[in-house]
């Protein structure tokens, strides 16, 4: 069985596949431009590449992509340029993520099959009731209104918490919420928690891209790790950035 990439070549999505490929998965990866993946994961026999921007393929075409696979993952994001932000298209991640679970539907698999898509710690998990400061509140607002990405990472979550169909008999889905992105050139110690802990937007917290990978590629290969986060959305720190005496879950 095939694990399915889409926004393989962007920074965190290079990290997972080469993880995932490191464990031995079988990997299709979705990719804009193949020279952006390195010669050490191109040349890799386990490793499948398409070149189109995945809002372009026939629905038809994305099924067969999609047919046999046994996750999918969007590391999908928009570029933080002018045009990234503000250009087309501006729901990538939503239309994307709508596209492949329609896909899915279309190819009726056996199994469930695990859909995770990584997102953001500013966007909260409307299934809980998690704090946010009036302030906070205000802030998110302005964003949601002057930054269509923020926009589109809520509404992508939101499609997959409540679609009744998707939350069917053919897919399962996680939601992956780091805060503050950095890179590190390996994995550490990380935490993952239920809800955030702290203030995405007045006391971040930090999180490797190399970690977000390590775990998204647990969710998919590890059945205890993705029945305890399926249907959830898992907020990830690196050691150290949660709130202290906040006892990882």
């Amino acid at each position: 069985m095939t694990v399915l990439v889409v926004g393989a070549s962007g920074a965190t999505g290079r990290l997972l596949v080469a993880e995932l490929l490191r464990r031995g998965e079988s990997v299709t990866a979705v990719v804009r431009s193949p020279g952006s993946l390195p010669d050490s994961l191109i040349n890799q026999e386990s490793l499948s590449v398409v070149q189109a921007p995945i809002l372009e393929i026939d629905p038809d075409e994305l099924a067969e992509y999609v047919s046999g696979c046994r996750a999918i993952v969007s590391c999908l994001g928009h570029n933080l340029t002018f045009k990234g932000m503000y250009g087309s298209p501006r729901m990538l991640v939503t239309d994307a993520t709508r596209r492949l679970c329609e896909a899915i539907r279309t190819c009726r698999p056996r199994d469930h099959v695990k859909f995770v898509l990584m997102n953001t710690a500013g966007n909260s998990n409307r299934d809980l009731d998690e704090p946010l400061s009036l302030g906070q509140r205000f802030a998110i607002g302005l964003i949601r209104l002057l930054v269509p990405p923020h926009r589109d990472n809520e509404q992508a979550a939101e499609y997959l918490r409540t679609s009744g169909s998707v939350n069917g008999e053919f897919i399962e889905w996680a939601v992956v919420r780091p805060d503050t992105l950095v890179d590190e050139d390996r994995a550490t110690d990380y935490e993952v928690h239920p809800s955030p802990t702290r203030s995405a937007l007045f006391n971040a917290g930090k999180t490797s891209r190399v970690n977000v990978a390590h775990f998204m590629a647990e969710l998919i290969t590890r059945d205890d790790t993705w029945r305890t986060w399926k249907e959830r959305m898992p907020v990830i720190y690196n050691k150290g950035f949660s709130e202290p005496g906040h006892m990882a879950t």
